[in-house]
């Protein structure tokens, strides 16, 4: 009787083990969960959400649960907005207004599962702007005021809803010609802080920076020839020839032909919008012209991509039927060059696991998951929420 009496006791302790374990791993799931609607949405879900993403969690799929946590209304008006605003200023400042840039980042990415949706990679080329539907009473939608979105902001637009930002053609809105239009390159909040004064050369750089995530110096390559580079820029700085040898050539004779793509374009401070003028150069490709005489004077709009031979051949310049081919006229054609390479892919990816992970990649396992996840976003047609149900999913257990 004492034996049966132990057996039967340890028989008890062993089922409460067991409903112990498995009360934890429940719990484990619920967690992850709830800490994969906080990453994406930004709010906790509600308990029916939580509920639902923890059943498809036990079952297996994460990537449905993270579609679930991404149909909240603040993944559009907080995560991703605070995703793309830096992209839209040259202090990289999260804290600014809703503007059209922002909004145009917002729809594609809400749009990628719809029918006819338009390409991540074609962010940087597409003729495309997202603005508020009539129907909310907004300011009109102006080429020359940021009005119309801060107004969306301030009466809570719902970002996610597609009958409230609604999907336009940008050259009809911005009364420009096609050959104008380069994706959110061309929106007025990129025009503003990228076009205006300067040389245009901000335009390539803050896009190199933003998009393919590298800067100048990481890109610097003193092999490619120097006929491209223009007036303004000294051959001899501080008299000292072997500067410009080693120095500015190394990122001029690569950026100069590539910003040439932006020669007909400006921006007016004063009327607050983008101009274009097809077929003149604008004057700003012509400053300090006395500095070197003999150096390249812009002629058009055509740009060369010198990057694609010699030591930048790492940033995976596309190369097949449907690639510009290192050369073409005007902004967009650029914007496909740039967006059409494994850096542009890359660079989404690790944008997106920073922003849910919440760090960069540390070890093997994160960088092979990078890897994995470019290969999916190219190959899966450029979805970016898909990139973002991804992270998600692999680091719920952070």
């Amino acid at each position: 009787m004492h034996r049966l009496r132990l057996y039967l006791a340890a028989r008890l302790l062993f089922a409460g083990l067991l409903c112990a374990i498995a009360s934890g791993a429940a719990a484990g799931v619920r967690d992850q969960a709830k800490r994969m609607h906080d990453r994406l949405a930004g709010v906790p879900p509600s308990q029916t959400v939580l509920d639902s993403m923890e059943a498809l969690l036990q079952g297996g799929d994460d990537i449905g649960a993270a579609y679930l946590a991404m149909q909240n209304s603040a993944f559009y008006k907080v995560t991703l907005k605070n995703f793309a605003a830096p992209w839209t200023n040259r202090d990289a400042d999260v804290f600014v207004p809703l503007n059209d840039y922002t909004a145009t980042v917002i729809g594609l990415v809400r749009d990628d599962d719809q029918p006819g949706y338009i390409p991540f990679n074609e962010l940087l080329s597409a003729d495309v702007i997202y603005v508020g539907a009539a129907s909310l009473g907004l300011p009109p939608y102006s080429p020359a005021s940021n009005a119309h979105y801060e107004a969306m902001e301030r009466q809570d637009v719902d970002l996610g809803d597609p009958a409230q930002l609604v999907r336009d053609s940008q050259s009809l809105r911005n009364g420009v010609p096609l050959t104008a239009v380069a994706g959110v390159l061309t929106t007025r909040a990129a025009a503003r802080a990228f076009f205006v004064a300067g040389t245009n050369r901000a335009m390539l750089r803050f896009t190199l920076v933003n998009h393919l995530c590298n800067d100048l110096e990481q890109l610097h390559d003193t092999s490619r020839p120097p006929d491209r580079i223009r007036q303004d820029v000294s051959r001899s700085p501080g008299g000292d020839s072997r500067v410009f040898l080693n120095n500015c050539i190394g990122c001029h004779s690569g950026m100069d032909p590539l910003a040439q793509a932006y020669a007909y374009h400006d921006y007016d401070d004063a009327a607050g919008r983008m101009i274009y003028t097809p077929g003149a150069v604008r004057p700003k490709y012509f400053n300090n012209a006395d500095t070197f005489k003999f150096g390249y004077v812009t002629p058009d709009d055509h740009w060369d991509n010198y990057w694609r031979d010699g030591p930048n051949r790492w940033v995976g310049w596309d190369f097949g039927p449907a690639s510009p081919g290192g050369s073409g006229n005007g902004a967009a054609s650029l914007g496909r060059e740039l967006a059409n390479s494994e850096a542009f892919a890359r660079c989404q990816v690790k944008k997106v696991f920073r922003a849910v992970c919440l760090r960069d990649p540390a070890d093997n396992s994160d960088l092979a998951q990078i890897d994995s996840m470019t290969v999916d976003f190219r190959d899966g047609g450029y979805r970016l929420k898909q990139v973002f149900a991804e992270a998600a999913s692999y680091c719920k257990g952070d």
